[in-house]
């Protein structure tokens, strides 16, 4: 039960939680020489061996399957492309001065102040990406 404390130590098996994270990992490069934690207990109701049978198989099913998830998410690049295209005035101008760290506050308080005014929103389109997410865990 998730809602018991963060101190439960149960094999994670929440496939969106885990693909979320096998993303970030991706990105970022791998794991390197690295690896998981697998240190996990039983639920405090399952006390045979077959539980932990069980809770050991699930975890690494469901660890396995959200890699392969995450790498089928990365190869199609629709997320990647979202990203990419709601930060697009990050790659030139003053956004790139701005991403790159070259920019000060007193640069970016007089280009709001002179020229910029108040943004425009824009949406975000969150649900647009949980349904994406969704068909890939789903589909």
């Amino acid at each position: 039960d998730l809602l018991l404390g963060w101190d439960t130590d149960q094999f994670n098996t929440d496939l969106r939680e885990l693909t979320l994270a096998m993303l970030s990992i991706l990105r970022a490069g791998g794991l390197g020489s690295g690896g998981f934690n697998f240190d996990a207990k039983l639920r405090r109701p399952s006390i045979d061996l077959a539980d932990l049978f069980h809770a050991h198989l699930g975890g690494m099913d469901a660890f396995a399957l959200a890699f392969k998830l995450a790498r089928r998410i990365l190869a199609d690049g629709k997320f990647e492309q979202f990203v990419q295209e709601r930060y697009a005035s990050y790659d030139t101008g003053f956004g790139r001065e701005i991403e790159t760290g070259r920019a000060s506050f007193r640069q970016l308080e007089k280009l709001v102040l002179t020229k910029l005014g108040e943004p425009t929103p824009k949406s975000g389109r969150q649900e647009y990406l949980e349904n994406l997410l969704f068909s890939y865990l789903h589909g």
